[in-house]
């Protein structure tokens, strides 16, 4: 089969850095889907697990983990589903990427893909959406029945993949007041389609930004974008037993101390996590990405695909990576077929 992998951690710049390859066509087991691939999106995970260092690979490493496409083959296992079925799916950090032409993943990670949506539409969706969904209503426990209708989240970083779909989260089903930060004009122009109540700049400080507009201190804070840069902002926006959720690792310890005062709630989410230690509640991302599917089919929720890059290749994958290297993307960034 064909795929797109790396031999060597390289700059994107350098044409070996990402390079079309073939691969056996895998077999599958137990609880696995042989899925074949018709779009992928691309996430800054795959730019970090490409990041140059000394490490050689013996064998090409597939990177890749935003898939849209169609069971070929399902493990003794499977009860889920069938060969013919349309899924989308995020994979897992573990195992070899979705950037080939046929692809195993669990089941218990899989979703039905929306019947209203294109393959490469769907592929937009499902790394992005688990881990807001996780964000929101696991992690900082925010209720998406609307019983906290009224409160107030602020999302750091609200143009990016994540960013886009916690607010459609958070106005269409928990029926929060969302404000977002945006540092650019295409990135503002981004947010007011998704229906946010405001937006500050997140490249100056926050607290006097927030308190013109009204909400001196929020209930919930999402961030999306740089936690080194913008946690120390955070104690002093957060309300009293307010939670706090990161997506983005930081590079230096986090000091929690001042959180203390006002009871504050921080949390780490990794939407890797599930799969990579088969927690007894994996299936959970499996019924997320089913009831999402039913969310985009009643229009309740939109795609967050921005840019269409064209075919699978070594080629076309360098272009993406570099577009989310240079941190000016919005929405989500496509490819489609072989």
């Amino acid at each position: 089969m064909k795929a797109v992998g790396l031999l060597r951690y390289l700059p994107i710049d350098d044409p070996e850095s990402l390079l079309d390859v073939e691969l056996p066509k895998p077999t599958p087991n137990g609880h696995d889907l042989l899925v074949e691939v018709r779009a992928i999106s691309v996430n800054p995970v795959d730019t970090k697990q490409r990041a140059p260092k000394e490490q050689v690979e013996t064998a090409p490493k597939v990177l890749g983990w935003d898939v849209a496409g169609v069971v070929k083959g399902t493990g003794k296992d499977v009860t889920l589903f069938k060969p013919g079925d349309e899924v989308y799916y995020a994979g897992s950090i573990v195992r070899p990427g979705g950037n080939s032409e046929f692809h195993l993943v669990d089941e218990r990670i899989v979703g039905r893909k929306p019947k209203n949506l294109s393959f490469a539409e769907a592929a937009a969706l499902p790394l992005t959406t688990i881990t807001a969904w996780e964000a929101m209503f696991d992690r900082m426990g925010v209720s998406k029945n609307g019983r906290n209708a009224g409160r107030t989240l602020l999302v750091i970083g609200g143009a990016g993949g994540v960013g886009s779909i916690a607010i459609q989260l958070a106005k269409k089903l928990a029926r929060l007041k969302v404000i977002a930060t945006a540092s650019r004009v295409q990135s503002v122009k981004w947010l007011t389609e998704l229906g946010v109540d405001a937006y500050v700049d997140h490249s100056q400080e926050l607290a006097p930004q927030l308190k013109s507009a009204g909400t001196p201190e929020v209930d919930y804070i999402l961030c999306c974008n740089s936690t080194d840069a913008h946690f120390p902002q955070f104690a002093s926006i957060i309300a009293p037993q307010g939670k706090i959720c990161t997506i983005v690792r930081t590079m230096k310890p986090v000091d929690l101390a001042p959180l203390m005062a006002k009871s504050a709630t921080f949390a780490w989410e990794l939407m890797f996590t599930r799969s990579t230690y088969g927690t007894a509640d994996m299936i959970g991302q499996h019924e997320l990405l089913n009831e999402t599917a039913t969310l985009v089919e009643s229009g309740a929720l939109r795609t967050t695909l921005s840019t269409h890059l064209g075919k699978i290749n070594a080629a076309n994958l360098r272009r993406a990576h570099k577009f989310l290297e240079e941190g000016h993307t919005v929405g989500k960034i496509v490819l489609e077929g072989f």
